[in-house]
């Protein structure tokens, strides 16, 4: 489907605006999964500045969307109303290691990227993010962790442009972390985070990522079309073993499938849709609930229209 063309009416009322606007800009090549339907409007900031600009003249009754790599998203075959707005380029993904152990990375940034910058200073603390296939917005977000690693455990601050088009910035206090999430204003998009570290050795530091690499590896199916973890972990337990003993793993919607390698991840084979990975998840949650009376609650963000 399309939706109606916006992109002459904000032309005209945005006629500062530097980056670049695009209308019915397909999505799938956007996410880890490759399936979804398009954008109404999908913008891609030159900067913060630019950023500021296009939120302050935005109608308030317009939905906005912020994605960031896509690994951790299911983008639904109607596309997305309103305007999708993605962090990309040199002023999103600006890495700088300042005194005292400190990194500052801008959110557009892959995780990975600020785990090596940190290495390569001699910064430790932050190797955990080799872990997550996902941007440091994501990270903030949701508060992102692997191997014994967390986003809270080393914010310091974060930036961000909130709705009305206004600079804010959030101390770690602010962000309300817990598990696998923030309450954070769900109106900000954030710009920019500082994290703290502490002084190491730079190649105890890669080897540490190095046997992290390893174990994503032998244990996730990485190299598949996949969102990363689909349910969040039970208090107490572990969703996969939970999806496990419900007799989901193999389980086939379409060509959407649950992995034989890791059952908490859902695998596209090639032909799926969003609707076939979304309902294989649903089709999961209920049979687990009802073998187990536990609910599992979705981690990966799905976005759009059916």
């Amino acid at each position: 489907m399309s939706f109606a063309d916006l992109t002459p009416e904000f032309a005209a009322k945005m006629p500062e605006l530097r980056g670049r606007l695009t209308a019915n800009q397909p999505l799938s090549p956007y996410t880890w999964f490759r399936v979804g339907g398009p954008a109404q409007l999908f913008f891609v900031p030159a900067d913060e500045a630019d950023l500021a600009y296009f939120l302050a003249r935005l109608d308030a009754d317009i939905p906005v969307m912020i994605i960031g790599l896509g690994s951790n998203l299911i983008v639904r075959d109607g596309g997305v109303p309103g305007v999708v707005i993605r962090l990309a380029g040199k002023a999103f993904g600006e890495i700088v290691v300042e005194d005292n152990y400190r990194v500052r990375a801008g959110t557009g940034c892959p995780d990975v990227r600020v785990a090596r910058a940190a290495a390569d200073a001699g910064v430790d603390g932050l190797a955990f993010f080799r872990g997550i296939p996902g941007s440091i917005g994501g990270a903030l977000r949701m508060n992102a962790g692997a191997h014994g690693g967390e986003t809270t455990d080393v914010l310091i601050e974060a930036r961000g442009v909130d709705r009305k088009g206004q600079v804010r910035v959030f101390t770690h206090a602010d962000m309300g972390f817990s598990y696998r999430t923030s309450t954070s204003p769900l109106d900000v998009i954030f710009t920019q985070a500082v994290f703290q570290g502490r002084p190491g050795d730079t190649q105890t530091i890669l080897a540490e990522m190095d046997r992290i690499t390893a174990a994503r590896e032998a244990s996730q199916p990485i190299k598949e079309k996949t969102g990363g973890s689909t349910f969040k972990n039970p208090p107490g337990g572990k969703a996969w073993q939970l999806i496990d003993a419900a007799g989901c793993r193999g389980l086939v919607v379409g060509d959407a499938q649950v992995s034989e390698m890791h059952c908490n991840f859902l695998i596209n084979r090639g032909g799926a849709t969003a609707s076939d990975i979304e309902s294989l998840g649903e089709d999961v949650r209920r049979r687990v609930k009802e073998t187990s009376g536990i609910e599992l609650h979705w981690e990966i963000k799905r976005i759009g229209i059916a």
